[in-house]
């Protein structure tokens, strides 16, 4: 069956080697774990899954292998038929007899409880109140009602399970989702190169030991507080068919205001131009030349465009094709001096990937950039700022 795990790990993309595959057998040899399924599953995962992105398809791939439930001291699975877990009809309880049923107690007799019912239950059972079933009181099983207990299978119908099994808490960590603000920060975290800058205000507790050692009496030794020395520009498109992708994006700004001390922000529309602005209510009156943004940002700066790309081509293409004014220049001009002043460009598409190709402009503009073009995804995301720590001023 551990042979069975390995194979489907390895289709499912988890990067799941032979070393690894005897790691676990060791510990498991060693009963490093208490005997239980959970405690196996979590050293599983510790062992095998190196990238948080990768942990709902590994709950997938072990849900999906150890249908049984793996029982204590060596015995064989006690295997539950998946149709023993389909609700059959939905028992509704009246307000008399939810107050005939008690709760158990606490969770260690909970889970004590279960463990027994798992090595003592033979066959199904529909509408009781002991076994693992559905339609009953029983605490363990689903489409019932009890005040407290485990819920196997099924869906939830009155909430008050505390605790499911086989429940995937990682779905929002896949690769392929949309991001939050957490996981955004959680793939910024890569484009990082820390550095004491500023003032010495944090204590050197190693230097202020060697100090007081050496002198005999307390040498108190300050430094610079350790930072994160990447320079971001940040450009995001404001407007028309940026509306839907607002909370996305609100979401990327927060998590990168969060992570980079040095970042500085603009805001275009559509495409690139002469001039950027701060504030969208001033966009007209208050706006900063992209000249100026060139000459006073240094080289090491890394850009990050951030918009769906999607306009009429000649808004990248001509001189006088914006929408809102005349632009002297094209887009693309503007574009390639950003790509040549700053070679560390990416842009981030909130598009899906497999849209971009039936846009023209889209097609200009990751062009322009070198294809540096990546959906924002988690792992679009995780790509891009891969590709920046790579590129070098």
């Amino acid at each position: 069956m551990l042979l069975n795990f390995l194979d489907e790990l390895r289709a499912a993309g988890i990067n799941a080697s032979i070393k690894e595959h005897l790691v676990l057998l060791e510990a498991l040899d060693r009963q490093v774990i208490e005997a239980t399924p959970e405690a196996f599953y979590y050293l599983a995962r510790a062992t095998f899954v190196k990238d948080e992105g990768l942990l709902d398809r590994f709950d997938q791939v072990f849900a999906r292998v150890f249908k049984g439930i793996i029982s204590d001291y060596g015995q064989a699975p006690v295997d539950i038929p998946e149709d023993w877990l389909k609700a059959i009809a939905e028992r509704y309880f009246s307000e008399e007899e939810m107050a005939k049923i008690k709760a158990m107690g606490s969770w260690d007799e909970i889970m004590e409880t279960l463990k027994k019912r798992l090595e003592e239950q033979q066959k199904r059972h529909n509408g009781g109140n002991k076994w693992i079933g559905a339609n009953g009181t029983s605490p363990f099983g689903n489409s019932g009602y009890n005040p407290e207990g485990i819920r196997i299978g099924g869906e939830a119908t009155h909430g008050r399970a505390i605790k499911v099994w086989e429940k995937r808490e990682f779905a929002n960590l896949d690769s392929t989702v949309e991001l939050g603000t957490r996981n955004i920060k959680v793939a910024l975290r890569r484009l990082r190169r820390f550095a004491r800058e500023g003032a010495a205000e944090e204590l050197d507790l190693d230097a202020t030991i060697a100090g007081t050692a050496k002198q005999g009496w307390l040498d108190i030794h300050m430094r610079a507080e350790k930072r994160n020395a990447v320079k971001v520009l940040l450009f995001l498109d404001n407007g028309g068919s940026m509306d839907p992708h607002v909370k996305l994006v609100e979401e990327l700004f927060s998590a990168a205001t969060a992570e980079f001390k040095n970042l500085e922000f603009f805001y275009f529309h559509n495409c690139l131009y002469e001039g950027v602005w701060k504030d969208n209510r001033r966009r007209f009156s208050e706006r900063t030349s992209t000249w100026d943004i060139l000459h006073k940002y240094g080289h090491d700066y890394k850009v990050v465009f951030v918009g769906d790309a999607a306009m009429s081509p000649y808004e990248v293409s001509h001189p006088g094709g914006s929408v809102e004014h005349f632009n002297p220049e094209a887009g693309s001009v503007w574009l390639e001096r950003v790509t040549t002043t700053y070679p560390a460009t990416v842009w981030l598409n909130p598009t899906p990937a497999q849209h971009w190709d039936y846009s023209q402009s889209t097609r200009l503009i990751r062009d322009l950039v070198g294809g540096s073009m990546y959906p924002l995804t988690l792992g679009g995301l995780d790509d891009a700022m891969r590709e920046l720590t790579r590129k070098k001023h």
